[in-house]
């Protein structure tokens, strides 16, 4: 168990990034990620530790696990495929849209009580169909739309106000807030407006590792292990058919996983393992292989990581190089951090 009781808040300040992935081209570094990196041993440790883990960050959809296990407590009817929507950061595939008209319908909503911002599908090939159709933009396409329509849902189960539940002073969002500091283990450190409109929470890097060790370490039936338990068994729902992080989910047994804009990723095992990632350039190229080698590094078989260690690099049309974490994540012996 853990305290429920939040220790210090992160501090705000630049983050002290450091190297944590080389471009290389035919042998040669041609370029540098910074960002930083956490890995928790099962019994909350920090086993490991690159970069600046304690700085006030916002760790973006990253975080949606955690809102999600909040409206589960506030009373949110939902489980399996739809509670995994609830938490996805969705490609706007038409079964994510048919997911959420249907989690609308049930809360007796509609697309227009949304308010999350209109946007094209996340998923690129999507897109391009979209774009091709003439389709317009929507609130529903839009990859947050999922959380938005569970945020209604909940307010509404909870008699609370609709149209300002994006209000960082609403219920809804005092609630997740608390649940957002109880499972990170530390306050807020401040509070701004995410992508989709909706309040954003600063943590440390640390603090989103360690709330998702305590979501999949959750006991069964409680709200942790229920949204822990939707997004492994409709990783898709929770993401995409074509997305990395799915494939993630599929290739790693009990892995939860969950990227985020700007170069977030966060993962975890049933036994509490977990690792967070920071890109500072928000690169996705460099997420992938770097959040494969810190989860190598927790203790994950590398054989099943192998098709994430990063897109090779092109010259004239045939692999030259590739995004290599550095060598201090792939190759140091593994001794405890301060």
């Amino acid at each position: 168990m853990y305290s429920s009781f939040p220790t210090d808040a992160p501090v705000v300040r630049a983050p002290r990034h450091v190297p944590v992935a080389h471009l290389v081209r035919g042998g040669i570094v041609e370029g540098v990620h910074h960002g930083s990196v956490v890995v928790l041993a099962a019994d909350g440790r920090v086993e490991f530790a690159l970069g600046d883990i304690e700085a006030a960050f916002y760790p973006r959809s990253a975080l949606k696990p955690v809102q999600a296990v909040a409206m589960l407590r506030a009373g949110l009817p939902l489980d399996g495929e739809l509670l995994s929507l609830a938490a996805a950061s969705h490609s706007g595939e038409e079964s994510h849209l048919a997911a959420t008209r249907r989690l609308l319908d049930l809360g007796g909503l509609t697309e227009a009580d949304l308010r999350n911002i209109p946007d094209l599908p996340y998923d690129p090939v999507v897109r391009d169909e979209w774009i091709a159709a003439g389709r317009a933009p929507s609130r529903l396409a839009q990859n947050c739309s999922g959380k938005h329509a569970a945020m209604l849902w909940t307010a509404r189960v909870n008699g609370w106000s609709l149209p300002d539940y994006l209000d960082p002073a609403h219920p809804l969002q005092q609630a997740v807030a608390r649940t957002v500091e109880e499972l990170t283990g530390q306050p807020v450190a401040h509070v701004t407006v995410d992508g989709c409109g909706a309040p954003l929470f600063a943590v440390s890097l640390h603090g989103l590792a360690r709330a998702a060790a305590r979501i999949t370490t959750a006991a069964p039936g409680t709200p942790g292990a229920r949204v822990a338990d939707a997004m492994r068994e409709h990783a898709e729902t929770a993401s995409g058919t074509r997305r990395d992080v799915a494939a993630l989910m599929r290739a790693v047994p009990g892995l939860l996983a969950k990227d985020g804009f700007e170069g977030v990723q966060v993962a975890a095992l049933p036994d509490g393992r977990a690792v967070a990632v920071k890109i500072a350039d928000g690169a996705d190229r460099a997420r992938v292989p770097v959040a494969a080698a810190a989860l190598a590094r927790a203790g994950v078989d590398p054989a099943l990581l192998t098709a994430f260690e990063g897109q090779a690099l092109l010259g004239g049309g045939r692999p030259v190089g590739r995004v290599r974490p550095v060598p201090e994540l792939t190759e140091a012996p593994l001794t405890p951090c301060a």
